[in-house]
This record gives structure tokens, C-alpha cells and sequence, in this order.
């Protein structure tokens, strides 16, 4: 956090002076090391914030800072987080840089999918939890108030975010979203996405403007087909036009890829229309791929707390979001770096126990006897730490066979 965040925190003080803010006790580079410090540490309460800091020194802080907890409370509610956000901004494509620097081994699928779409993108919306609501404005209120709407793209090659948004709505619906993420999706790049995202002008952007898609199809009720490119017991493939009755229908054809896995019937449309460049065994894999943004939401709500918010005040919910994402981001590149000392694809690597083991490695360099992280966690007598997940041989076996039969209808 120290090599990754401080230059670019102390490089934005001057933005805050623009910003007519005061250079006082709790400046910018000790709140942005206060609310890493609570989340990677997990302290449960401001106040516990509080007590710490008085007796501690907090990453770059060079002594303990005793300050009241009102004084941090007001901070809180007052220090603007579009800083938060801006540091945030600055911060990612660092670490892309640094993801996409790095020599070790990808999965098969993204080796190869990548020869054709450099950019393999998921996007998603998660809702926040009930706000704390014993002090301030909320306070006596009974009814439930959700935090908001988070909205990420994220690189599934790299696990790492690439765009974050927040909404105060919790209700937003997915769609509110599009023309906010939409300029960031360069020709070139294969979006990955739920139902949610699906609209027939979505589409027809898409199509135009050169990006690719795979979304999961919802019961389609109305659709002329025009191409046939496989029928078998498990595998139909067609070339479709989308809304055959309506007012506005779909003007790109798409593809309607149809698998059957364990009995079941799973639908999936793209724009890729030539079955060479991504196969429905491709498609359906790739589908599977897009459930790494699933595990980024439930890996920075559940591991790192955003599932527990500890303001009510709006301001305060922003300011633990962006930092929330922010040590979310350095733990993917921690991890990352664990997996190239260990020559092992990154999604070998438990980003829970690589958070977990980082008690062990506090005390370790306490007293002595480690200096840095990636090789502590890369080293054969700390396998018992869990760094490299166990391989769930039956479920992989039963992925296997049936991709198995399907590549077998296909003569892949």
C-alpha cells in the first residue's frame, strides 16, 4: 500500500489546497491511511479508529496522531470523496500495468480468446447493505435504507477493476448505467454481462461500434432465424433477428448459442457471428468467466467488509467504497505477484487467504524473519497457509466431460 498509493496521495495535495480545503491535522494522505487501515485491519468503529491512531503509526504516518473522535467524525462527513475516487481512478491503471507486465501462465481459454479480443471486460451492479443508523440523520428511523448501487467493470484476465461508479439509488436498475460505463468500452473488446444489460439498442451500440458480447439470453419470444450452424443433441447454434414484432426490433442479427449441461438448457446471445472465431463451447466458458465479477463483489463486501457500512452519512459510505476497492485493487496485485513466483495462473491463488495470511506475515517480520510478502507466501514451508486453492477434482471432472461431448458433437 505504501509503494502502490502513498506518491500518488502526497501528489494530490495540491488538488485538495485547490479545492480551498485547509491544511489541518486530518489532511489527505492520513484519511486516506485511515480508512485503508480500517478496512485492511478490519477495525469495527471510528472510535476504535481513533484509539489506534493515537497509539500507532498507520502505513506512511511517521508517529501516532492522537485526535478526538469527533474530530474524525466530522472528517468523515466533510473531506470530499471525489478525492477518494480521483486517488482511485489514479491508482488502477498502475496496477493494470503492473498485471499486464507480469509472466505468469493464463487459463487456455483467455490465451486464446485474447488473440482476437485484447480487452475481455465483465460488468455488473451490486447493491449495498442497510446503513448504520445510530447517529446522525438516520438516527430513530425504522424502515431499512440500502447504501446505494455499485456499478464495476472489471478485467477478468487480470481480476483487477477498471472502472468504478456509485449510485445513491439501491434500486437502480442496471440499465440506469449504460451511458455512464459505454465510453469506456473501446473497439476490440468483449463484454461479458447478465440480463439485466439486455436491450436491443444496447445491442445494435455494440454491434456499431465494433465491441463484442456475450450476455445470457432471457426467454426469447419473438426472433426470425437466419443461419443454422449446428443442431445436435446438446448443441443448437443460429444466426437471429431479434424482435420479430415489435415497433423497434434488433437491427444486428445475433447469435443464439443453446447449450444443454446436466440436463438443463443454458442460452446465451453474442455478436460474434462466425462460429470459427468463438465457438458455443468458447461462449459457454467464457459465460462461466464472467462470474470472476461475482466473486469481486463478494470478495469486497464479505472478506473486506463493505458489508457493513460504518456511517450513516452519505459522504462517509463513498469514502469506505473507494477505499474499499482501493485495497481490493493492491490485494489482486499481491496475489497476482504470488501467482508468477509460483508459475501458477492467478485463479489458483485463494485472494482470502492471501488477505488471512497476512497476520502471519506481520508477525513473521516482526520478529525478523521475513521482509517480503510475495516470497513469504511463495515459499514451500507456508503451503499450509492456503495460498494455492485445492483442486475440486470431481466438479472439474464433471466440467470436463461435458465440455468433452459437446466439443466432440461440434468435431472441435
Amino acid at each position: 500500500m505504501t509503494e502502490l498509493v502513498s506518491p500518488t496521495v502526497y501528489a494530490m495535495v495540491a488538488e485538495y489546497h485547490r479545492l480551498g480545503l485547509r491544511q489541518r491535522i486530518l489532511t489527505l494522505p492520513v484519511m486516506v491511511a485511515l480508512m485503508l487501515t480500517m478496512v485492511w485491519r478490519q477495525v469495527p468503529s471510528l472510535s476504535e479508529l481513533v484509539r489506534v491512531l493515537g497509539r500507532e503509526t498507520l502505513l506512511w504516518l511517521e508517529a501516532p496522531l492522537p485526535v478526538s473522535q469527533q474530530a474524525v467524525d466530522q472528517r468523515v462527513r466533510t473531506l470530499p470523496a471525489d478525492l477518494f475516487a480521483t486517488l482511485c481512478e489514479r491508482i488502477l491503471p498502475a496496477v493494470q500495468t503492473r498485471a499486464r507486465q507480469r509472466s505468469r501462465p493464463l487459463p487456455p481459454l483467455l490465451r486464446r480468446v485474447q488473440r482476437s479480443f485484447p480487452r475481455i471486460w465483465a460488468v455488473d451492479a451490486s447493491t449495498l447493505e442497510e446503513l448504520f443508523k445510530k447517529i446522525g440523520a438516520l438516527r430513530g428511523r425504522e424502515e431499512t435504507v440500502l447504501g446505494g448501487t455499485m456499478l464495476a467493470l472489471l478485467d477478468v484476465v487480470t481480476r483487477l477493476p477498471v472502472q468504478l461508479w456509485f449510485d445513491p439509488d439501491p434500486y437502480a436498475n442496471e440499465k440506469r448505467f449504460l451511458e455512464r460505463f459505454k465510453p469506456w468500452l473501446e473497439p476490440g473488446t468483449l463484454l461479458l454481462c447478465d440480463g439485466g444489460f439486455s436491450t436491443f439498442p444496447f445491442f445494435d451500440w455494440l454491434t456499431e461500434t465494433g465491441v463484442s458480447f456475450v450476455i445470457r439470453a432471457r426467454e426469447l419470444s419473438a426472433y426470425q432465424v437466419q443461419t443454422t450452424f449446428h443442431d445436435t443433441p446438446h448443441v443448437r447454434d443460429r444466426l437471429i433477428e431479434l424482435g420479430q414484432y415489435r415497433s423497434n426490433p434488433c437491427r444486428s442479427p445475433v447469435r443464439l448459442i443453446e447449450v444443454q449441461i446436466a440436463g438443463n438448457w443454458h442460452r446465451y446471445l453474442t455478436n460474434v457471428r462466425e462460429p470459427s472465431q468463438l465457438s458455443p463451447v468458447d461462449v459457454t466458458e467464457l459465460y462461466e468467466q464472467r462470474w470472476r465479477i461475482e466473486d469481486a463483489f463478494r470478495e469486497v463486501k464479505r472478506l473486506l467488509g463493505l458489508a457493513y457500512l460504518w456511517t450513516g452519512s452519505a459522504n462517509g459510505v463513498k469514502l469506505q467504497i473507494w477505499a474499499t476497492w482501493l485495497l481490493y485493487a493492491v490485494l489482486v496485485d499481491l496475489a497476482d505477484a504470488v501467482a508468477e513466483a509460483l508459475q501458477c495462473p492467478l485463479r489458483q491463488i485463494s485472494l482470502e487467504m492471501v488477505f488471512r495470511g497476512l497476520y502471519h506475515f506481520t508477525v513473521a517480520h516482526a520478529q525478523g524473519k521475513a521482509r517480503d510478502p510475495v516470497a513469504y507466501f511463495a515459499a514451500p514451508e507456508n503451503a499450509d497457509l492456503g495460498i494455492v486453492k485445492r483442486p475440486r477434482k470431481a466438479r472439474e471432472n464433471q466440467r470436463r466431460r461435458t465440455l468433452d461431448i459437446l466439443r466432440s458433437e461440434l468435431n472441435l
